[in-house]
């Protein structure tokens, strides 16, 4: 049975912090292959300054062109919204039997996980594999069954900053795939 992460995300837009978590995962960890995938809302996230989600989508692609082990979702596009992950697991659980998922996230995440829709089903279905952050605790985390901590490299780096940097007219080269940094040159996203 194929092991499969998933990493959901805004990606708005997608960084080399992304890549990183995603790689690390895919090869680190005994996933067979992750999938960044595209949320065109995350309930818990203000849809304000949020880009296209074609664009986003677009952007995950050319950045995971290079992996072989790292693909790009769209599934939550025809899924109502806003997303909720449980739902999109579910659906991808039927679409996919013989693919075991896996739920990517990030230690700030696992800290609000009591807050996500149905997340006791979550832990009670799934794998979740967390990556660092920093400050935060998640203590109370510690040892869960479903739960694995990895040791994914830290980077302190967001989107928030990215578009902030682009907003400013500063350089992002080598903090974004230069592919990517040409698609939101070509739109003049985040501007």
């Amino acid at each position: 049975m194929a092991k499969t992460g998933l990493f959901f995300g805004s990606f708005n837009p997608v960084h080399v912090g992304h890549m990183i978590i995603a790689s690390y995962m895919a090869n680190y960890t005994g996933l067979d292959e992750v999938w960044l995938v595209v949320s065109p809302q995350n309930p818990l996230k203000n849809k304000k300054g949020l880009g296209n989600m074609y664009d986003r989508l677009e952007m995950a692609r050319l950045a995971a062109e290079p992996a072989e082990n790292i693909k790009v979702s769209d599934i939550e596009f025809t899924l109502p919204q806003p997303s909720y992950t449980i739902d999109t697991l579910t659906y991808l659980h039927e679409k996919y039997p013989a693919r075991e998922f896996v739920l990517i996230m990030g230690e700030d995440n696992l800290v609000s996980l009591k807050k996500w829709k149905n997340f006791e089903v979550l832990l009670q279905n799934y794998s979740i594999y967390v990556y660092p952050r920093p400050g935060c605790d998640s203590s109370e985390w510690a040892g869960h069954p479903s739960i694995t901590f990895t040791e994914t490299p830290q980077m302190e780096i967001s989107s928030t900053f990215i578009r902030n940097a682009l907003k400013n007219k500063n350089n992002i080269q080598f903090l974004v795939p230069e592919n990517v940094i040409a698609f939101m040159d070509s739109k003049n996203m985040y501007r």
